[in-house]
């Protein structure tokens, strides 16, 4: 059995410490999600949704899916890493499993975090179309999506994934 090779066990090490800062985690998870938001956009906007926005036109369609698919992807990775030290004590309160709630517990959390980053999104909807003016549409919309981050971090903490007592 060999050991992980110096690197690794570095790397490893560095996730381990920021962990312990939720902003951190919650910045990773945004940046998964803005990987897949810009995934989503372009393939909509090239592919997906030509016949309605042609290539050089703004992206409407394809803006809303790639923020809607984004959302669903942060809302699963910051319930499970993010803010999961609450998920878990609120669970533990109401006698549930963390890792599968009811169905009725899960889309009050998603409702919530749904709500709460709707101002986020609105927010960086708007942005990304009036960027879009004078930069790259893609550009337009990674400036928008730091900007609507600070929104979407404080919302969530302060509502969605509240601390109990």
């Amino acid at each position: 059995m060999s050991s992980a090779p110096t690197w690794q066990r570095g790397v490893l090490t560095l996730l381990r410490w920021l962990e312990k800062f939720r902003y951190i985690k919650f910045g990773i998870v945004g940046a998964s999600g803005t990987v897949v938001n810009l995934l989503v956009l372009h393939l909509g906007h090239v592919y997906l949704f030509t016949a309605i926005e042609p290539v050089g036109s703004k992206p409407y369609a394809s803006l809303a899916l790639a923020i809607t698919i984004a959302t669903l992807n942060n809302f699963t990775w910051n319930r499970l890493w993010t803010w999961s030290d609450r998920v878990k004590d609120q669970a533990l309160a109401a006698h549930t499993d963390p890792l599968h709630p009811a169905p009725a517990q899960l889309g009050r959390e998603l409702g919530k975090y749904a709500a709460a980053s709707g101002f986020g999104s609105a927010l960086q909807y708007g942005l990304t179309l009036l960027l879009s003016g004078s930069l790259d549409y893609r550009l337009a919309n990674v400036i928008a999506i730091v900007i609507a981050s600070v929104s979407n971090f404080l919302a969530n903490d302060k509502w969605t994934f509240k601390r109990r007592s």
